[in-house]
């Protein structure tokens, strides 16, 4: 038992945490109405080695206005393995599952989502680090929350820009 948890100790004490996540906002224009869209997605890692780390993101945002907005609220546990160090810039794959919950009015969607981000992180200094996510290769099944509803069932690989996000971190 003390050998297990000096070993525990040491991991902990060797390891290292950050917060951080990214935000965005635009401005959106149809036929002459114009509404806003905004999201906020904190996220929380530990580095359990130097090259796997274990961390959660929760996301929340909406769009549009009064009668008209749309409410997302999504987390997403994920690994995060480094495969490749270059001087300051570390390239990442991370494995997770994600949730998505999306409500207008009564409509209500839920998306499940299996797979792979891969991404790159730019250590400005020992503490900051500015980290993007480019692309989704997995799983995703969508379904809106209503009797008799189908299921949109999606496995590929995407390299759009609605999968392509940056952040900042906090290393400590």
């Amino acid at each position: 038992m003390m050998t297990i948890a000096a070993a525990f100790v040491a991991t902990a004490m060797n390891a290292q945490g950050y917060i951080g996540g990214s935000v965005g906002f635009a401005s959106q224009s149809y036929d002459g109405n114009s509404t806003s869209v905004w999201s906020i997605m904190p996220e929380v890692g530990y580095n359990i080695s130097e090259n796997v780390a274990i961390g959660a993101v929760l996301g929340y945002g909406e769009a549009g206005k009064d009668e008209a907005k749309v409410k997302k609220f999504s987390v997403a546990p994920y690994a995060r393995f480094t495969v490749a160090k270059l001087d300051k810039i570390n390239v990442f794959i991370d494995g997770g599952v994600g949730y998505t919950n999306t409500k207008y009015h009564a409509y209500k969607n839920n998306t499940f989502e299996v797979g792979l981000k891969p991404g790159v992180a730019v250590n400005l200094n020992d503490k900051l680090s500015f980290v993007t996510h480019f692309g989704f290769l997995g799983y995703s099944n969508s379904k809106d929350d209503t009797e008799g509803a189908k299921a949109l069932n999606t496995f590929g690989f995407n390299l759009d820009g609605n999968n392509l996000t940056f952040g900042l971190y906090y290393n400590f």
